[in-house]
């Protein structure tokens, strides 16, 4: 039966995860309707939009009547006494730099056209007021001419400051966005001791120009999109031209056009949006708040997403060794790198099989067990009324509750909260009998082993993936938790982050690539790229 079972129960799943992978890409698959479009293409489409009028009372009139009901849309009208023409710049409270306006635009309204009036300088009118404006008054840096009308509302809602000019065919937006923003300080979720401590901010100029201050060169490229249908927000694409693979871009590139969502809050969004097989338990892109570490992702051919108003940007594409992969391994000589990367190997392994493999060892197999310690564990579960597999869920249940809580509590508590709280509720659920003190153990290795896992979005994968190992071994013992093992790596082997074979260099094998996998070896040795990544150019060093 054991045999039957082992053969029968993969067959089975994967026809149900085939079967129903297909009905859940034939529903919300990568077949949007091109809701995104790039900054460009943005502004001249309005989707049947009037364009401003060039009447400075119907269009401040219209303005009003659309979004003039919020109270923090401001209307600062004005008069140009020397020309004897009107103007209203118009504004949302606390999203531009105040200084800039009251500087930069308004004494410019206000004094030099009366300066220039006085001097005897004709009032243009036209297409030479917008050059006139844009050339001899206004001295600032950003200027743009806007002329549909659903442009020009959505401009001001995002922060933009807009000015109207009496007899102007156009409005013209005066600076960027600038808003209250975090400053830049390290990652909380991936901190280091050794390497740059600088993080990803909330204001997607800031993390672009991060990018460039790290790799001063003339290849990288940022293209900016728009996402979102009713909400949007900018998006950048960003790689190194002269590396990365023309198909592989071409491809990400595809997939983001075909997102079609009113509001995208953060880049877990478009990392749903645009993976592979959203049936898979693996994350297809990885997320980081490291500006070095998307750097070297983008040495390595690799393709970088960041989305304005978080600090986690996305690479793509990811293999499962990338998720154990800490950027301090490459910071400290090769020795201690591979030294740590080969740990981190090990504890994954024992966070994903250690409690499967108690349950398969106590409740069928104790003849696999050593027998002083088999003695040692049969006495200690003498007053243990539950099996073993209910055993472990109260405890494994009760450790996620302790971290979960642990995350939210404020930071100073947490951490007290959750160290004090699993060792009272572990010895009182020893003292009780409802828990054996070997188990203890057990679950406190566990615990310990899945905190070494750099990337927090893989250790869940590897916590949830932990609990469906623990019903196979209870179900079928040691061959149960064998046939766990295999269904992962089989389902590892078959899974692709945007054409690339997840588990490569391992499957398929491509020896050369070995140099960065378990071990990191010396940086003299590793002269290539990734094989997997079919960059332009193969070689680090010229």
């Amino acid at each position: 039966m054991l045999a039957g079972a082992t053969l029968l129960i993969p067959l089975l799943l994967f026809a149900l995860h085939r079967w129903f992978r297909s009905v859940v890409t034939d529903k919300h698959g990568h077949s949007g309707g091109g809701a995104m479009t790039d900054r460009v293409s943005q502004g001249t489409r309005e989707d049947g939009d009037s364009q401003l009028s060039g009447e400075y009372e119907t269009d401040l009139k219209h303005l009003k009547e659309t979004i003039g009901q919020n109270d923090d849309v401001h209307f600062r009208e004005c008069e140009l006494a020397g020309y004897g023409a009107r103007a209203v710049l118009i504004f949302v409270d606390g999203m531009q730099e105040e200084q800039l306006i009251d500087t930069h635009v308004m004494q410019v309204l206000m004094l030099k056209s009366d300066n220039d009036a006085q001097q005897g300088m004709k009032f243009p009118s036209g297409e030479e007021l917008v050059s006139y404006f844009k050339q001899n008054l206004l001295p600032v840096t950003e200027l743009t001419e806007v002329v549909g009308g659903r442009e020009l509302r959505e401009s001001i809602l995002a922060g933009h400051t807009a000015l109207m000019v009496e007899g102007m065919a156009c409005a013209l937006l005066v600076g960027s966005p600038r808003g209250k923003a975090r400053a830049i300080t390290e990652p909380t979720s991936e901190a280091l001791l050794r390497g740059p401590r600088l993080g990803f901010t909330e204001v997607l100029s800031d993390n672009t120009a991060m990018l460039r201050r790290q790799g001063r060169t003339e290849q990288m490229e940022i293209k900016k999109y728009v996402v979102g249908n009713e909400i949007k927000r900018d998006l950048a694409i960003v790689y190194i031209k002269n590396i990365v693979n023309p198909e592989l871009l071409q491809e990400v590139e595809k997939r983001v056009a075909k997102i079609d969502l009113d509001y995208i809050a953060e880049s877990g969004y478009v990392e749903q949006l645009i993976e592979d097989d959203i049936l898979s338990p693996f994350q297809q892109a990885q997320n980081t708040e490291r500006p070095d570490r998307v750097m070297s992702a983008l040495m390595e051919g690799r393709i970088a997403l960041l989305l304005d108003g978080t600090p986690f940007a996305l690479i793509v594409p990811v293999t499962f060794s990338m998720l154990l992969q800490s950027p301090e391994d490459y910071y400290e000589r090769w020795m201690a790198g591979s030294l740590l990367r080969m740990l981190r190997f090990i504890a994954a392994f024992m966070s994903l099989m250690i409690p499967s493999m108690y349950i398969s060892f106590i409740s069928f197999h104790p003849g696999l067990i050593p027998t002083e310690l088999a003695i040692t564990i049969i006495e200690a579960r003498q007053r243990v009324p539950f099996p073993s597999l209910v055993e472990v869920l109260i405890m494994e249940i009760s450790i996620e509750i302790l971290r979960e809580a642990g995350v939210r509590l404020p930071r100073p508590i947490g951490s007290a909260m959750g160290i004090v709280g699993g060792l009272i509720i572990g010895e009182a659920a020893v003292q009780a009998g409802i828990v054996s003190p070997f188990l203890v153990i057990v679950v406190s290795v566990t615990a310990i082993a899945s905190f070494s896992i750099p990337m927090y979005s893989a250790g869940i994968t590897l916590r949830m993936l932990r609990f469906v190992g623990m019903f196979f071994a209870a179900a079928l013992g040691i061959f149960g938790t064998i046939l766990f093992f295999l269904l992962i790596c089989s389902h590892l082997t078959k899974l692709e982050s945007f054409g690339v074979p997840y588990v490569t260099p391992i499957s398929p094998i491509r020896i050369r690539d070995w140099k960065d996998l378990f071990v990191r070896a010396p940086l003299t040795l590793m002269k290539r790229r990734p094989e997997m990544l079919k960059t332009v150019r193969k070689q680090r060093r010229h």
